[in-house]
């Protein structure tokens, strides 16, 4: 009898439903009954699959967006309590072997409430074990203050950076960064899993504890990441490298393709579905003043009217080969299309807006394969120099080549296929064992 599997995606942006679908387009239907829950399923990354197709509440991307701009946390105790009830509602009607959730955190509660066993896809660099550089803290800058000593010894608890926050275009924003901002952190950490510790209450389970310990969850951690860009202290054993799960949409190239990069550098850029809106007449006033060819995916996002003579605008490429042929490709930083431009050997200049997005932007740029510019304070002029300064120093390059060698090691499916096996064969949920070490 054929295994179900059930992939539950939040449709915040494309990369969670790309990433699920990448790895259920990679099981063999001969031993697994393939079941898909999400509020988005594009005909773009669906098409010629057989998927059983389950359509579920789920926040729209625009309020997310709005949230996230002003700081505040969407998920409340009441829109949780339906994301789980509709869960629970599918959990019945199949009676899934595996759940495999990304950025749906309500699987916190119904998969261990209904008993089912759940794989947690969540990127490497939100663990508490990475070994990322202390931020906000500049490493050039000595101790010198009592408050500057309190925070070079705070743990990699606190080490998150703060998101572009409205505050961070006001002045004196650096200083609350770097002094108030991680004292204020585990408290606002604390507030954003309440509302899943106290459902989890209503459902006989235990709290799990802040916010990073929720993203954290699930029987199984799956990272969809290469340890050379988001090395760990150490691994926990229910913890998988996945490597990168990547995603190109299958369409023709556009007919100024060959005409690309024939005699200057190619400039790939590409805000994705999540990326500010508001940075890119920056972007394009600076590349417009460059020697070097533009292409510019808007992901349907946004209409350009009269765009600079350089730059060609489409809706959608296929990424990969655009980043191909790229010297440099500019982006949100988010872990989609920066690894599509790393697995080709492309260096990235990231403008991260999201937490998510910088984070990885973090990653990336410690590891030494970019650059990122923030947001909410990024100017023409930094967008121009970091251009430059990548396809100038050959370093940059160098690391992304080498990064691209090390994607190419992984096999996702392999991997993935293994947890299946070894989360079947233990035959039910391991909350309390092997999920107990998720907060280490």
């Amino acid at each position: 009898m054929r295994k179900k599997i059930l992939f539950i995606a939040e449709a915040v942006t494309w990369s969670q439903v790309v990433r699920l679908m990448v790895l259920a387009r990679g099981l063999d239907p001969r031993r697994y009954e393939v079941h898909f829950a999400s509020a988005l399923f594009n005909e773009h990354l669906f098409h010629g699959t057989d998927f059983t197709r389950w359509p579920i509440t789920s926040l729209g991307p625009e309020k997310i967006v709005a949230d996230a701009g002003a700081g505040t946390y969407p998920y409340g105790e009441a829109v949780l309590a339906k994301y789980v009830a509709d869960e629970l509602r599918i959990y019945k009607a199949i009676r899934p072997d595996l759940v495999v959730s990304d950025m749906r955190w309500s699987t916190t509660i119904s998969a261990p409430a209904f008993g089912v066993p759940c794989a947690t896809l969540i990127d490497a660099f939100w663990s508490r074990r990475t070994t990322r550089d202390r931020f906000p803290m500049p490493d050039s800058v000595p101790c010198a203050t009592l408050i500057d000593a309190f925070l070079s010894r705070r743990t990699t608890r606190d080490r998150f950076p703060m998101p572009d926050l409205p505050l961070a275009r006001l002045p004196g924003a650096s200083m609350f960064e770097k002094y108030l901002y991680p004292i204020a952190l585990p408290t606002v950490l604390r507030h954003f899993a309440a509302p899943v510790n106290k459902l989890r209450r209503k459902h006989g389970l235990p709290e799990v504890g802040d916010y990073i310990d929720v993203v954290n969850w699930g029987d199984y951690l799956l990272f969809p990441n290469d340890p050379l860009i988001t090395p760990l202290t150490h691994q926990a054993p229910h913890e998988t490298f996945l490597g990168p799960v990547l995603w190109s949409p299958q369409i023709p190239l556009p007919a100024f393709w060959d005409e690309l990069g024939r005699d200057r550098p190619m400039v790939y850029t590409t805000l994705g579905s999540s990326g500010s809106v508001d940075a890119v007449p920056r972007v394009l006033e600076a590349l417009a003043g460059m020697d070097v060819d533009v292409v510019l995916s808007t992901a349907a996002r946004f209409a350009l009217k009269n765009p600079p003579p350089n730059v060609r605008v489409v809706e959608m490429i296929p990424g990969n080969l655009a980043a191909r042929k790229a010297a440099v490709v500019v982006c949100n930083g988010g872990a989609s299309t920066a690894y599509q431009a790393l697995a080709e050997g492309t260096p990235i200049i990231a403008i991260p807006w999201n937490p998510d997005q910088l984070l990885s932007a973090i990653a990336m740029r410690d590891a030494g394969a970019g650059v990122f510019l923030r947001t909410a304070t990024v100017t023409p002029a930094q967008v121009r120099a970091a251009v430059e300064r990548v396809m100038r120093e050959e370093t940059f390059t160098q690391t992304a080549q080498r990064v691209a060698a090390s994607f190419a090691s992984f096999d996702p499916h392999a991997r993935f296929h293994a947890i299946i096996d070894e989360a079947i064969a233990h035959d039910g949920t391991t909350e309390g064992t092997i999920w107990g070490t998720a907060g280490m």
